[in-house]
């Protein structure tokens, strides 16, 4: 069933899809969600409204989603396991729907332990796989989880994440697997820096049929400075930041770190714009939206097509 979607509309049409993001803020304020999306109108196909990330509280994703919508952008709902059940899940994403929300990114959600209420209660009733297959099941049999006819299924295109960086390796292309398995659409990764690893699981994914299955699009993050670099490196978990990226942004004039950063960023699109198996990139600009014009501009995915 197709869901409406402008994301899926690009994807199926075969053209290199362009995303982006978009942080709620830590409060009720309208204006800087509307503040964040003024740059990215035009310039992406879709924009993920993240879900209380880091664990910290802000506006809800289903709400910025309908701001974002008023400006002119499709969102990309994000949903995390880590705070609801099962119930709380199937009626937000029956909500979401009706109210015109056509993507919906299926997530685990990062550990309380990490964001501002660490003696939160983690909810974790079903898993980002299982997750997936409720929705698919909710959209493509009309079902909720227990069985029961849904009086209007939802139409949403169904996405996932993957993290081809966490240890054991050898066992994240069969993670992959599972989330096409479960009624995946298409698969964001985690922000790509080790290029090497990020070949060799497309690699496994191509050759396991998986890419033919899933629309693949990499997470691209431009560094802005090299504390950023180091931060991500040593503190991120699943992240995986080479010291030939450290190397490169030091060795370059300190005003200059940013436009390295991004020149890097640009660098990979380039290469992912030829990679079998990848249907386009996921760029994360993390509180750097204002940048994404400028990015896009100059890793040359403007104009973006527009497709009925």
């Amino acid at each position: 069933m197709k869901s409406g979607s402008n994301l899926e509309k690009i994807l199926r049409a075969g053209h290199f899809a362009f995303t982006g993001e978009l942080g709620p803020p830590r409060g009720s304020n309208v204006e800087a969600v509307r503040e964040k999306a003024a740059p990215l109108k035009g310039m992406v196909d879709s924009v993920n409204i993240t879900d209380n990330q880091t664990a910290m509280v802000r506006m809800s994703s289903w709400a910025a989603s309908l701001i974002a919508m008023e400006e002119g952008l499709e969102p990309n709902y994000q949903m995390v396991c880590r705070d609801r059940n099962r119930l709380a899940m199937q009626g937000d994403i029956l909500g979401a729907s009706a109210l015109g929300i056509r993507n919906l990114l299926c997530l685990s959600g990062d550990h309380m332990q990490f964001g501002d209420h660490p003696q939160a209660k983690g909810v974790f009733d079903i898993d980002s796989i299982q997750l997936v297959g409720m929705v698919k099941k909710m959209r493509d049999e009309g079902k909720f989880l227990t069985g029961a006819d849904i009086d209007g299924p939802p139409k949403v295109f169904i996405g996932a994440a993957a993290n081809p960086f966490a240890d054991p390796f050898d066992w994240r292309v069969y993670r992959l697997a599972k989330k096409v398995a479960a009624g995946a659409d298409f698969i964001q990764t985690q922000c790509v820096f080790n290029m090497e690893k990020m070949r060799e699981w497309i690699r496994q994914a191509n050759d396991m049929g998986l890419t033919e299955k899933v629309y693949i699009l990499p997470g691209v993050t431009p560094m802005k400075s090299i504390g950023m670099a180091r931060y991500m490196k040593l503190k991120v978990p699943g992240m995986d930041v080479p010291d030939a990226i450290i190397k490169r942004l030091q060795g370059v004039e300190k005003k200059m770190v940013a436009d390295e950063g991004i020149k890097i960023a640009c660098e990979q699109i380039e290469e992912f714009k030829s990679m079998k198996g990848v249907a386009g990139v996921h760029l994360m600009a993390i509180e750097w939206e204002h940048k994404v014009p400028e990015i896009a501009e100059r890793a040359g995915v403007l104009p973006r097509p527009v497709v009925d």
